[in-house]
Order: structure tokens, then sequence, then C-alpha cells
């Protein structure tokens, strides 16, 4: 008598998950309908739901669970997979126990189809503005993200075979991940034991040479023989520590310009704490103007060259425009801006964030007039939850998995403290209100600025996949500046996108010879180029660099009119 292949469901299985398969559907549109009546009874934010639209979204579902499920007993019966469903291509369901077995392969699909169907009744609610939607949409993706069967132990294939294999020691493993990022108030990304700034991150030798209440410079070493005679100034964003560009002696940024013959100072910014609860935008204008003109004194040069990132470069777009209006622009040789936003109208998804009720939440949040970095970590972390939240409740919590050992991840996790005043400051005027585009619609250091009247010499950089600075909102710069401007899009995201050294062979970027109007015709111009962009920048930077001189007296840490105050990488880098 020959055996059923255990792949084929039975009679009496079919019998089982038509039924199961049943509820779940008339849980659905029940659920649905409740969600309906309630939005047109109530309105969600003002506003209303469209009755007919959720119909039709009812009956679509309706139709593709009934699809999904045929699908599943055709694979069963005839062994052979059907045609490839989005179920296939999602990251969260790539083991092949997803697959095997009907149950979590039924699941899988029913939970993709629940999510479809929660998404576009996010979106059939009508009367809303652009803002609110994207808000809705945005809160329901995050909600559909949580609700993966992939976060909970009984619907996850890889959980409960683990669960068996070591009886049950996975999960008290993963507590024991979870008593403790509780008692750090973070999520854990990586085994924080393994690093250590100044020993194997942050290694780049240099000297503190200058210290202010807010920030301290660091001048590296020289690693060649001549360097160019205009220095360069780095400033980091504040809301995370400087050594991003600075990981490790294969990645680091730092340590790649000095080889080019660079002398590079980088500001370390002051986590912050009560002594910082008055600090403002004209604090860090101050002081990027004082390192500036620091490197200047120092150096006996008449300009620097300066970078910003992300937040920073926003800031040294307002510090520029500042030098401008007080006739100092020639302070400065050229400007580069990484991952940079000044004008906010299309800044993505941490718009959302940004209003009345959103502000004044964050005020409730501060305490002796500085906000917990943890705060503005966990909002970062939220952006892209799958990756960098329920991928390691997963692995931590579920599997208890032991951390990796991964410097980015270590670095995403040390983070800083922030000045209230600022912050909201910040969130405000920049992103809510969207000052900083507007000419003369703010006022640094007692002087209104526009942005319009910077000559600077530029080189602006983007991330094809940022979802921090979007690349369209980072193209804002080449509308507001007025001197040459160079636009680099570059390969991969915030992060990954700029820390992308050469000798790693990855990722491209593109550039256009020809004058674009807007990022579109950009895009429709650039010319792809393979590899890291960091050969081009240098080389545009080269060009403004004036003669080269030994690297001799100040162009060594310590040995000018500043002596060393301490090693790199300083002690406000190492401050909670």
């Amino acid at each position: 008598m020959n055996q059923q292949s255990p792949t084929v469901p039975c009679l009496d299985q079919i019998q089982h998950w038509t039924r199961v398969i049943g509820l779940a559907q008339q849980t659905m549109l029940e659920r649905g309908a409740d969600m309906a009546a309630r939005m047109a009874e109530l309105g969600v934010a003002g506003g209303q739901a469209n009755l007919e639209r959720i119909a039709q979204i009812q009956a679509a579902m309706v139709e593709r669970g009934f699809a999904a499920w045929e699908q599943v007993l055709a694979e069963r019966e005839d062994g052979a997979g059907g045609a490839p469903s989005p179920a296939d291509f999602d990251r969260r369901f790539a083991d092949p126990r997803w697959h095997e077995s009907p149950v979590f392969d039924l699941i899988r699909q029913m939970y993709l189809l629940a999510s479809d169907y929660l998404l576009h009744l996010a979106d059939s609610v009508d009367g809303l503005d652009a803002h609110e939607k994207q808000k809705l949409r945005f809160a329901m993706q995050r909600f559909v993200e949580a609700v993966s069967p992939t976060n909970f132990p009984f619907t996850n294939p890889l959980v409960i075979e683990k669960t068996i294999e070591t009886r049950g020691e996975n999960l008290l493993t993963g507590l024991e991940h979870l008593l403790a990022d509780l008692d750090r108030g973070q999520l854990t990304h990586t085994d924080g034991s393994a690093f250590e700034v100044g020993r194997n991150i942050a290694t780049t030798p240099g000297k503190v040479v200058h210290e202010t209440p807010l920030y301290q410079l660091i001048q590296y070493a020289p690693a060649t023989d001549k360097v160019h005679e205009t220095p360069l100034v780095i400033f980091p964003p504040w809301i995370n520590r400087f050594y991003i560009l600075d990981l490790n002696p294969r990645k680091s940024f730092v340590k790649w310009a000095v080889e080019q013959g660079l002398t590079v100072f980088m500001v370390s910014w002051k986590s912050a704490d009560a002594s910082m609860a008055d600090v403002g935008l004209d604090d860090y204008v101050r002081a990027q103007i004082d390192a500036i003109d620091v490197v200047r004194d120092l150096l006996e040069v008449p300009a620097v060259h300066t970078l910003g990132y992300c937040v920073a470069g926003t800031v040294l777009a307002a510090t520029l425009a500042l030098l401008a209006a007080r006739g100092q622009a020639d302070r400065v040789a050229s400007v580069t801006f990484l991952t940079t936003q000044v004008d906010f109208s299309e800044a993505g998804d941490l718009k959302l964030f940004v209003d009345d009720e959103q502000i004044a939440l964050i005020e409730s949040l501060v305490t002796d007039g500085y906000l917990d970095g943890r705060y503005l970590a966990a909002t970062f972390n939220l952006l892209r939850g799958q990756e960098l939240i329920w991928n390691y409740v997963v692995d931590n919590y579920l599997l208890g998995k032991a951390y990796t050992q991964f410097d980015l991840l270590y670095w995403n996790g040390d983070t800083t403290n922030l000045p209230a005043k600022w912050h909201r400051a910040y969130l405000a005027d920049f992103y809510r209100d969207n000052r900083l585009a507007q000419p003369g619609g703010l006022t640094v250091d007692g002087t209104p600025i526009d942005l319009r009247k910077v000559e600077t010499p530029a080189y602006i950089q983007a991330g094809v996949e940022d979802h921090i600075a979007p690349p369209r909102s980072v193209w804002k710069l080449m509308d507001q500046f007025s001197g040459p401007r160079r636009f680099l899009l570059a390969g991969s995201g915030h992060i990954a996108g700029v820390v992308n050294p050469p000798a790693a062979g990855k990722y491209q970027y593109w550039t256009s010879a020809k004058d674009a109007p807007d990022f579109a015709a950009f895009r429709a111009s650039a010319r792809e180029t393979r590899g890291s962009w960091w050969p081009d920048w240098v080389d545009w930077l080269a060009a403004l660099s004036g003669k080269q001189v030994k690297t001799t007296g100040a162009r060594k840490p310590g040995k000018g009119k500043r002596p060393a105050i301490e090693d790199a990488p300083g002690r406000y880098v190492r401050m909670r």
C-alpha cells in the first residue's frame, strides 16, 4: 500500500484548513467593517472613511485570499511551486521552513494579504491633507511590521524548531537579553564589549589641540611628506559620535583623507548635559566659525575647506550664509555637504514626527534641559523598523542568538544627548516651518541670513536610498546656493553611502556633465561609475587646495602654537 507523501495534505487537513481560512477571512472582514464604521463615525484626524472604496478593497482581499489558499493546495498536490507571489520576495520569510509547511506557507501569505488590506484601508480615508495621510499610512505600516508572524514564537517555524532543539534555552537567553535592554532603555544591536573608542575604533593618530565647553578640535597626524596647503575641517552631526567617519582603518574616511595629503581636523561635539540647557543655533554657528578661525590661525592660512555631515551640514550652510552676510566668505575655500538638507519641504518620513503634537511630546521627555539621545535613536530605528527593530527582536529575544560584533551597529547605539532648547528650535524652525530656505527667514547671531548669497564652491553628496535625507531633498541645495556646485548621487543610503572606502569595491555613484534644472533631469542625464565616490571628491578638492607644503611645524599636531591637550579621540567622545 502506497503511503501518502507528507507534503500533500489529506482530506481531513484540507477540511480543517479550509475552515481556518474561512474563519480568518471572516475575522478580517469583521475587523475591517468595524474600523470603517469607526472612521466614518469619528473621523481620523479630520478624515472620513470612503465606504465604497473599503467595500472594493474587501472584495479584492477575499478574492486574493481564496486564490492564495488554492495555490497552497495546488502546490501540495503536484509537489511543484506555483507562480511567485509577493510573499516569495519578502526577506522575513526567506527561510525554506516558511515554504515547506502548508500551515506556515498559509500563515505568511495570509499575513501579507492582511497587511495589504490594512494599508489600503488607511489609504481609503478621505479628507486628510497630505501630511496627515502620510502619518496615517506610516503608523499603519509600523503596525503591520509589528504584528508579523515572524515576531511571535508560536507562529515562527524557526523559533519553534529552536525551542524544541534547545528545550527552551533560547527563550531563557532571549529573556536575559530583553531584561538587559530594559535596564539600558535601548535595543541592543551588537556586542558592545567587543569595541572601545581609541582601541579598535576611532584610532587614526592625532591630538586634541583646542577645546571649548561645546566641542573639542582634533588635528590628525600627517601620513605624507607634503600636504595640500588648504586644510580640511570636518563637522560631524552632534546627534551621533564623530567616529562614523573613523570607524576602523579599513573604513576610515579620516585616515583615507590624510593619506591623500590633506591636513584634517575633526570637531568632536560634547554630549549635552544640564550645563547646555540654553545652547541654541547661534552657539553651534559660533562654534563652527571658531573652529574655522582656530585652524586658519594655527596653520597661518587664509581659508579652509569645510565638510558638514547631515544636520551639521545644515548648520554649516547657515554659517556660510552668515559669513557671506558679514563679508567674510573668503575664510572658507570650499564646502562639502554629505546627506545634507536646507530646504525641508520634501524631507521624507522624519517630517512626520514634526508637528505641534510631536514637539510637545518631545518636550515632555526633557530632563535638566537636555533630551536623552536614546529617544532620538528609537525614532531613527523606527524609520527602518524591520531592519533595526524586529530583526533583532527575533534574533536576540526569540532565537536567543549571541550578539554579532559590528562596529557600525556599535556606533549606531552609542547615543548622544541633545540640548533641548536647540533640538526643539531645529525641529520647529527647520523641519516644520522651513525657515532656513526662506531669504531672511532666520536670524543668526543678530544677522538675517540668505542662502542665495553663498558663493562658496560646493560639493553636494546624496544617497540614492537615503531615508533620512532623501536625495530629492538634498538636491535643493543646488537651488539655494549661487557659487559653483557639483552634485553626486552615491549608491546605498545615509551611512553606507557615505562610508564607502575605495578598497571595498562596493556600490556606485552618478554624476552628470550637464547642468540639470532639477533632480529628475539629473537622474535622466547622470552617468554611473562603479565603486566609491571618495576619489571623485578628493580630485575636486585638490583643484581648490593650493600648493603643496612640507609637513613640518604646525602641520604636526601639538607642534605649532597650540600644544596638544590630549591624544585623539579625546574625552568628549567618551562622555555619556
